[in-house]
């Protein structure tokens, strides 16, 4: 961008990139966060002078008054830059993305296929351990633990008392476990 016969080049924004680093896709070009310049308004008793600041090449600090207009143009190319900022930081990936690193992510860990056939052959022994007990004694047991019936609620359906029901459902659980263990130990 031409702003003075010596100044040539003021910032960077990079709006006709498609790829960054030649691998990622980028849909609205890139914003880089270096700004070789400051803008600064005073305000007189004549009116509001504006002016940017910068550093040439050889690293001596220039202060240039520039028409309102040109000052405003570089606010508007400011908040475009800050908007692809903004975008970037959204929408962009800060590193690889592999199964790996997204596995070390997740917050539950996928299972192996080891640890899926065990639980599924635990899930069927339970509900086969559940389907051999008494019918009172599943349907008490099914209402508590599935179903998330307290005792009481449990009782009042049945037409008995809690301690009726609570003896019921720990009968069942040392059923289950028995059931559970001989298979598991065999």
């Amino acid at each position: 961008m031409k702003i003075t016969n010596d100044i040539k080049y003021v910032g960077v924004n990079d709006h006709e990139i498609d790829l960054f680093e030649g691998q990622y896709v980028v849909e609205n070009g890139m914003a880089y966060k270096a700004k070789a310049y400051t803008l600064r308004e005073e305000s007189t008793e004549s009116g509001i002078r504006y002016f940017i600041s910068f550093k040439d090449g050889q690293g001596e600090h220039h202060e240039l008054e520039v028409s309102e207009q040109l000052f405003f143009e570089f606010r508007q190319m400011e908040r475009r830059n800050r908007n692809l900022l903004q975008w970037d930081e959204r929408h962009r990936e800060f590193s690889e993305v592999w199964d790996e690193t997204l596995n070390r992510r997740a917050l539950k860990l996928p299972k192996s296929i080891e640890e899926q056939m065990i639980e599924a052959e635990r899930a069927e022994l339970l509900c086969k351990a559940v389907d051999r007990l008494p019918e009172i004694q599943r349907r008490r047991f099914l209402l508590y633990y599935e179903y998330d019936y307290n005792y009481s609620e449990i009782g009042a359906m049945e037409h008995c008392n809690s301690t009726a029901v609570y003896q019921s459902i720990v009968r069942a659980r040392e059923k289950i476990k028995t059931q559970m263990k001989n298979y598991l130990c065999a």
